[in-house]
């Protein structure tokens, strides 16, 4: 009876570090675990265009996270959409000339902000714009862009001599 019981013990113990494992690990996928930063410094960046990115999406230079994505909201005056990446407090030295591009990161499609520093030797404050931006690709105009290139090659190539 007594062998039994601390199987069962064991059982339970082993099951709720499984259990706990599971949690750290769906909290590490969906990047809910570094909502709560505190340091650091926000800037914005407007883009023409942010398809698939979303708040909490990292923010990377040299393929380093140095931030999130905080805020994603559209500029009706201008057309764009306006990110807010909020960047860690190590990383106070990005200067004010610093590009921002919305890439694409592993095989699932996960787009992400990076930021090529410049050459400036004043730095990003909090509050600040960034100016140089590079939208998001879309996949479906690349394709359609092309296609329709193709089209026109094989039009200009036969002299409308094809009948």
């Amino acid at each position: 009876m007594f062998h039994s019981r601390s199987v069962e013990i064991w059982v339970g113990v082993f099951i709720a570090a499984g259990m706990a494992a599971l949690f750290m690990l769906a909290m590490k996928v969906s990047n809910l675990s570094t909502a709560t930063e505190t340091g650091g410094y926000d800037v914005t960046a407007k883009f023409q265009n942010v398809s698939g990115l979303k708040v909490r999406s990292a923010v990377m230079a040299s393929g380093v996270t140095v931030g999130r994505v905080t805020h994603i909201s559209y500029d009706p005056k201008t057309f764009e959409a306006v990110v807010t990446l909020h960047i860690g407090d190590d990383f106070k030295s990005f200067p004010t000339d610093t590009s921002a591009s919305i890439l694409t990161s592993g095989l699932l499609g996960e787009k992400y902000v990076g930021l090529e520093p410049g050459g400036e030797e004043e730095v990003l404050k909090n509050g600040d714009t960034i100016h140089l931006t590079q939208s998001s690709l879309i996949l479906e105009q690349m394709i359609g862009q092309f296609l329709y290139s193709k089209a026109s090659e094989g039009k200009s190539t036969d002299g409308g001599a094809s009948k």
